[in-house]
């Protein structure tokens, strides 16, 4: 049922939790995978850990970029249409904070964590939208957050564009379902990571509290949510938001 044999899947913010979660799960179900990055060596240890297991090199794509930069994207579509000769499944996985208060925080901030975040994945589905018009079929997956349905205090870059990927989402959901293109987005809630690791056992109590399900999710649980939407058994989901959180926000 979640077969992707063949399918040409792009995945941004590929060496991070999630990321590499993503990419080992949907490697397995058969995808020819685009794996992009900031780091070089980094994308080079996941297609190591990617192959580990007698998979072919030929169904691993490295894609080093500045999402950060407009050039640098513009490179990017360019470089992975022309060696991927085009993806069926694009996600917009990568993604920055620069936490603060809002009275403190910086122009910089702001608008770093818009360009990367909200900014990046548009152009991104913008350069690839083209593609899938023509092949008549097409997955986008965008990665949001539960706090952009429930608000942080000190993210409200952050949370901005988590709620702002859900409308665009909704949105191009709408523009392109008559060509069998879906859109649709990821919500995860608190997911075990490094960012999770440094909090104090008090402060993991106060969390997990919080979490009907009484433990934070792993990247796992977010790949399995993506398998779904990439493969033929989402055919008929688009425009929807589906909140991977324990049932710590319920919508």
């Amino acid at each position: 049922m979640f077969n992707l044999d063949g399918k040409k899947v792009l995945i941004t913010g590929a060496t991070g939790g999630i990321g590499k979660a993503i990419s080992k799960l949907l490697f397995m179900n058969g995808s020819v995978l685009a794996i992009a990055g900031t780091k070089l060596q980094n994308l080079e240890k996941l297609k190591n850990e990617l192959l580990e297991n007698n998979g072919e090199e030929s169904r691993v794509h490295m894609f080093p970029v500045n999402l950060m930069s407009d050039i640098c994207i513009s490179d990017f579509i360019a470089r992975v249409s022309e060696e991927m000769n085009g993806v069926d499944v694009l996600i917009n996985n990568a993604g920055i904070t620069k936490d603060n208060l809002s009275m403190r925080m910086t122009d910089t901030e702001w608008e770093d964590v818009i360009k990367i975040n909200l900014e990046a994945p548009f152009k991104l589905i913008k350069g690839f939208i083209r593609g899938m018009i023509k092949n008549k079929s097409g997955r986008i997956i965008n990665i949001s957050s539960v706090v952009g349905f429930a608000g942080n205090p000190g993210q409200a870059n952050y949370c901005a564009t988590k709620a702002g990927i859900v409308g665009m989402s909704k949105a191009l959901a709408r523009e392109y379902a008559s060509r069998n293109i879906t859109v649709n987005c990821i919500a995860p809630g608190f997911i075990e990571s490094a960012m999770t690791d440094v909090l104090s056992d008090e402060q993991k109590n106060v969390l997990l509290k919080s979490i009907p399900l009484s433990r934070m999710g792993n990247p796992e649980d977010v790949a399995s949510a993506v398998l779904f939407l990439a493969s033929d058994a989402a055919s008929y989901i688009t425009g929807q938001t589906i909140h991977v959180n324990g049932g710590m926000e319920m919508y």
